[in-house]
């Protein structure tokens, strides 16, 4: 097996080679979604958990207050109806995804395995858009919680209270300059994040259900206020399936759950109990705070206090904290809460850093340059300043936009495991996880109708890649998308018999005796070649022409006697550049290749099947790969067409 060689690092300025540095740039990617690496760190189960946590349990932060403004007194029937849609729907969704996936690569990777070609790609493509409004408004949302838990501090001067949209975008861009310089070592900041706020939350909300308890008539005046405002319970809980979706952001982390997979330390098997034992138990955890601070926020807590302007928007708990166990324990209560907001910022620009190389590069759908971390950290960052402006900071004004995104993927994970049941003809399974997907397109639609700005971003997102995909895969296409050339014994043998290297491009059809006598006729009448100077065939075939590279495996075959090289791969100009240039450096000869003219028709039209069907007008474009592959025209492999 040989290796195409690899081009040198990108020259350039200092800024340059600064911004780049860490990039690799093999010549082809592989073709398949790659198999994680086994990290150099693992840790055990619970601690992996605390990465995925500082994403799921810090949504505590802003999500009851959301809850209260989206539900009223209803917020606390409504948010069991949300735990029994975690319990009941997303967890055993992400269990099955994580079985599914080890390796990290999530629901959309099982989209690709289960829509090959085109298809599975260009659903890849639109899901991105909605993984990176997910993720974008993660780190905007975040960071405007952050931002209101700092302004609202009684030590913090009321002269910032007007200052949310300036602080939040300096919290950012932190976050981007840490990502620009270096960071490592996650797992020990989330394990003492996570810790420090879980017990400081048990403290809030233990101290909120005591005087809960102790005030019974608080909870007289919430009942008489639902039944004021609500005939039955049936009336109950439709309004509360109606306004279910407005809470969706109780269910983020489940797809940070599975792709920290290759964290978790042991083999294989091992992982997937990990990974489901820690969706289980943030699952658990995350559901317990969710009832119970729902519930006491809604009783104890003024309505009016959660509006625009009041005490508890955004921050409900930190309102209680300051409340009931007096400033320093509040402003601690805020500070733990601030860092644990800002380290999901931290966590979900991670995610997008670590996606986007596993998808848009190996499509050849991505500028190689996104596959190095510093630009795109910049880019990130200048997309979550302008999400930060267009909401103006605030926090309940984004909760859509988040919605829309933490519904989508969870959507395509139950459709990603329903057609996989399916396909394994399993079928309970397919019907149990065909009516969890019902339910979470009903709460994707419906939130969508309610706020559809989530929508617009995820939109203006795919439009972005589609856009971007399509010019660098234009641009990218005369690269050679080649990683590795293997020969069998025979097709080793063919070349090392040779005296010079003479091949002679087929295209197969029946690959009878006739055909070969042809095509044997053709490249006498137009090249002069007798089939006595050893003339070998040359047949590509396309598989997958959706697929931006991969390896080649050349195998000999003596059919009617001719000898024939023949090989697949994803586009056929390309295929035949790496292999000539191949042979010239393994056998010190020149490799010659022989094509006729492809069919007049529209050079637009051969362009667009060269594009999308890897074919187009093979002999111009297997001279430019050549041509751009070796500037040395003494070197180079000799395109012969007639």
């Amino acid at each position: 097996m040989a290796e195409v060689g690899q081009r040198s690092a990108m020259p350039g300025t200092a800024l340059r080679r600064w911004l780049l540095k860490g990039l690799q740039r093999p010549e082809g990617l592989v073709s398949h979604p790659p198999q994680e690496e086994t990290p150099g760190h693992q840790h055990k189960w619970w601690q992996v958990m605390c990465l995925t946590g500082v994403d799921y349990f810090s949504t505590l932060g802003y999500q009851p207050g959301i809850a209260a403004l989206a539900a009223g007194a209803l917020s606390p029937v409504a948010t069991l109806l949300l735990v029994a849609l975690t319990l009941f729907g997303a967890l055993p969704t992400y269990r099955a995804v994580a079985e599914q996936s080890p390796h990290g690569l999530g629901s959309l990777s099982m989209l690709e395995r289960l829509l090959p070609g085109w298809r599975g790609k260009l659903l890849v493509l639109f899901l991105l858009g909605f993984v990176a409004t997910a993720f974008i408004v993660t780190i905007t949302l975040s960071a405007a919680d952050a931002t209101a838990h700092i302004l609202h501090n009684p030590f913090v001067p009321h002269a910032w209270a007007s200052w949310q949209v300036p602080v939040t975008l300096v919290l950012i861009a932190a976050l981007g300059g840490v990502f620009l310089v270096g960071f490592s070592e996650a797992i020990s900041i989330a394990v003492v994040l996570v810790a420090v706020y879980l017990v400081l939350n048990v403290v809030v909300v233990a101290t909120a259900v005591q005087r809960v308890l102790t005030h019974p008539e608080q909870v007289t005046n919430w009942q008489n206020t639902l039944t004021a405002d609500y005939s039955s319970p049936i009336a109950m809980v439709a309004v509360s399936l109606y306004v279910m979706p407005k809470l969706a952001l109780g269910l983020s982390g489940f797809e940070t759950g599975v792709a920290v997979m290759p964290l978790i330390k042991g083999e294989l098997t091992e992982r997937i109990q990990g990974a489901r034992k820690l969706l289980t138990t943030a699952a658990l955890i995350m559901s317990v705070f969710l009832i119970t601070s729902s519930f006491a926020t809604t009783v104890l807590i003024p309505a009016e206090e959660f509006a625009e302007g009041g005490s508890a928007n955004g921050r409900a708990l930190a309102y209680l904290a300051h409340l009931y166990l007096g400033d320093w324990f509040g402003t601690a209560y805020d500070l733990s809460t601030i860092a644990i907001l800002w380290f999901a910022g931290a966590s979900a620009l991670a995610g997008l850093l670590n996606i986007v190389p596993r998808y848009l590069p190996r499509y050849g759908m991505a500028p190689d340059w996104t596959r190095a971390i510093r630009p795109m950290v910049l880019v990130f960052t200048g997309i979550a300043f302008l999400i930060t402006l267009i909401f103006d900071a605030e926090v309940e004004a984004q909760g859509g936009a988040y919605a829309t995104g933490v519904l989508a993927l969870i959507l395509s994970a139950a459709v990603a495991v329903t057609l996989s049941a399916r396909t394994q003809r399993h079928t309970r399974a397919a019907v149990f996880f065909g009516l969890i997907t019902l339910i979470f397109a009903y709460a994707t639609v419906a939130n969508i109708i309610e706020r559809p700005d989530g929508l617009v971003i995820a939109l203006l997102f795919v439009l972005a890649i589609v856009v971007i995909s399509l010019i660098s895969r234009a641009t990218r296409s005369t690269e050679l998308r080649v990683t590795h050339i293997h020969l069998d014994d025979h097709a080793r043998r063919f070349i090392n018999e040779a005296g010079e290297i003479y091949l002679i491009a087929n295209e197969p059809h029946a690959r009878d005796a006739k055909e070969y006598i042809d095509k044997a006729r053709e490249a006498w009448e137009l090249h002069r070649l007798r089939t006595r100077e050893g003339l070998l065939f040359l047949e590509v075939t396309i598989p997958d022409a959706s697929e931006f590279a991969g390896e080649l495996r050349i195998t000999g075959e003596e059919r009617h006697g001719f000898r024939i090289l023949r090989m697949q791969s994803t586009t056929v100009a390309n295929a035949i550049a790496a292999l000539l240039l191949h042979l010239r450096d393994q056998t010190g000869k020149t490799p010659h290749v022989y094509f006729h003219w492809a069919a007049e028709g529209n050079p637009i039209g051969a362009l667009l099947r060269y594009l999308i069907f890897g074919g187009g007008d093979i002999p111009p474009l297997t001279r430019e790969v050549l041509r751009q592959a070796e500037p040395d025209p003494d070197r180079r492999p000799i395109v012969h067409v007639g």
